[in-house]
């Protein structure tokens, strides 16, 4: 079996694929690409049995068949290899590969394909389409959130909350919890889904942002991604999401409106002298003005900053997690934000203060228990 492929095309397309593979496989042949050719197309698949992701691509062929390749070690010489034709030669009983670039040749063993992992078939299973950004977008906003406790597996992944009006991304970790919704997307029928959050970086990774329309199917088990010459295979999470809904606050009285670029550039700065455990920074909250502080009692570190913001409520001194709060400043796209507030012990609600018609973001933020020296230390006064 022989085919003629472009070095720079073959190394685009299995690098997308390439971040399936993990590094320590219980089966050997999960560190290989299987590829299969067919009348001038390739296609490329990767699996680490939970995901599966394939790529297709032209080639010059003249006869059909599928081989193992290493997937180290081709991709390492493809990154080597400058823009040329590469022939491959592949010995149909022994599975061995002659690859011949201008200047040389190179020897790889494959491996038997009937070995490779069945992908599975997509039975039963409900479809809807949406733009690819719509999709990168959900998940760029979403994903951080998501907890890396494996003994909450529910929490490991986002929830997918389907109805014909439209189509909500939930993550949450227990401390934060994020919830985006487009109404530009009309599911066929009312339904959920947890989706792992490995394939969703891979996703994010592969798709483009743009109005090209992906197509999204789903069954009891698996859910099946296709983007035109991409596609992606992954295990749902087998596991119930926590009752989000209950955890969202009905009513935060109190409206801070602060700068997001000036407040997340103070944040960083206070949080260096936060206590590296909690990265906790209180927020004192006196008509118009915001002051910011952290201590590390261990190392005599403290930080402590003022500025400038629109507060509408009684004066509130309340302590978060500054990491958390940086990480879910990143996803609201506007100049200024809004955060609801009630009390120094109920959650914090953050939304940008402008919207797409069609986009809806709420991110809420537990609180951290303020200490004494948050409660009490105010800096001086530049008029003192």
């Amino acid at each position: 079996m022989k085919f003629i492929v472009s070095s720079s095309a073959l190394l685009k397309q299995l690098q997308q694929i390439n971040g399936v593979i993990n590094a320590n496989t219980v089966l050997p042949i999960l560190e290989d690409f299987l590829f299969e050719i067919e009348k001038d197309k390739l296609t490329v698949v990767a699996t680490d049995l939970e995901t599966v992701m394939k790529v297709h691509l032209d080639i010059e062929a003249k006869e059909s068949g599928k081989v193992c390749i290493p997937a180290k070690i081709l991709i390492e010489s493809l990154k080597n290899l400058a823009e040329q034709p590469l022939t491959f030669n592949i010995d149909n009983k022994t599975f061995a590969i002659e690859l011949t670039s201008d200047n040389g040749k190179y020897k790889v063993m494959g491996e038997n394909p009937d070995n490779f992992p069945k992908e599975p078939v997509a039975d039963n299973a409900n479809s809807f389409t949406m733009s690819s950004s719509a999709l990168v977008t959900a998940i760029n906003k979403s994903l951080f959130a998501v907890s890396n406790d494996d003994l909450r597996p529910a929490m490991t992944g986002v929830f997918f909350e389907l109805d014909k009006k439209g189509l909500t991304c939930v993550a949450t970790d227990a401390h934060r919890l994020v919830k985006y919704k487009r109404s530009d997307v009309s599911c066929p029928k009312t339904d959920t889904f947890i989706v792992p959050k490995k394939p969703l970086n891979l996703l994010k990774s592969a798709l483009p942002d743009n109005e090209d329309e992906l197509t999204l199917s789903y069954n009891s088990n698996h859910l099946f991604v296709k983007h035109g010459g991409t596609e992606l295979v992954c295990r749902l999470i087998d596991a119930r999401f926590p009752d989000y809904k209950v955890v969202i606050p009905v009513d935060n009285p109190y409206k801070l409106t602060v700068n997001k670029a000036d407040f997340q550039n103070a944040l960083r700065r206070v949080s260096v002298f936060s206590n590296k455990s909690t990265n906790q920074v209180a927020l004192s909250i006196t008509g118009s003005e915001l002051q910011l502080a952290a201590q590390d009692v261990d190392f005599s570190f403290e930080g402590n900053e003022r500025m400038a913001c629109q507060y509408d409520g009684e004066d509130l001194q309340i302590a978060f997690n500054a990491k958390f709060l940086i990480e879910m400043l990143n996803a609201a796209e506007t100049p200024e934000i809004n955060i609801e507030l009630s009390t120094s012990t109920k959650a914090g609600i953050i939304k940008p203060t402008e919207e797409d018609a069609n986009e809806e973001l709420l991110m809420l933020v537990m609180p951290l228990m303020l200490n004494n020296y948050c409660l009490l230390y105010t800096s001086p006064s530049p008029r003192d």
